[in-house]
């Protein structure tokens, strides 16, 4: 129901699963092992999946913390965008990928909730695109000690407003990776 027109397909993102961002993730081992669900499922379905990688001061391309969890194998195949800043929409050419593959409909994983998976869904979902957020997929690290809320309510917080959202025309929702199904609408 994308307002994307002539396109009728799905991408599976996997949005900066680096080290230096999911070292101190919550639940970090059981979200990687979701994600890997996810990529499976993708790949099983020839649903392209799309790497998204964050660079900036603590996350310096070619250094440990700038690389994938050693978990997640990535495809040479699969398209690799990198960006700047947390909605990986902007200044990237994440749009244009997404359209030269007649993608409407966007499945999202990654960390951080608070941060890089809140801004590309709402990026994702005001550009047009229908967009899935893997309930079980996605994290963030403890900044509590700042005023935040914990991780799990940050993570429970995102699901619960996801599976409520949305826009005219687009669709919002959400999925776990066990139940990943990218022939059906999302959750309402």
């Amino acid at each position: 129901m994308s307002t994307l027109t002539d396109r009728p397909n799905a991408a599976l993102l996997v949005i900066d699963v680096q080290n230096g961002v999911v070292s101190g993730a919550h639940e970090r081992d059981q979200v990687v092992a979701n994600i890997n669900t996810a990529i499976d499922a993708a790949r099983a379905a020839a649903v392209p999946v799309i790497w998204i990688q964050h660079s900036n001061d603590d996350l310096v391309p070619e250094t440990e913390a700038w690389q994938f969890a050693p978990e997640l194998k990535r495809d040479p195949a699969e398209r690799l965008v990198p960006k700047t800043y947390p909605d990986s929409f902007e200044e990237t050419d994440l749009e244009s990928v997404l359209a030269a593959g007649g993608i409407g409909r966007l499945f999202v994983t990654g960390a951080q909730t608070d941060e890089c998976i809140r801004s590309t869904l709402h990026g994702a979902l005001v550009r047009g695109y229908d967009v899935t957020l893997v309930s079980d997929a996605h994290t963030t690290e403890d900044l509590s000690e700042y005023g935040a809320p914990t991780p799990d309510k940050v993570i429970a917080h995102t699901n619960l407003y996801w599976q409520y959202h949305r826009a005219p025309g687009r669709t919002a929702g959400i999925q776990t990776a066990a139940e990943l199904s990218f022939n059906v609408p999302p959750a309402s």
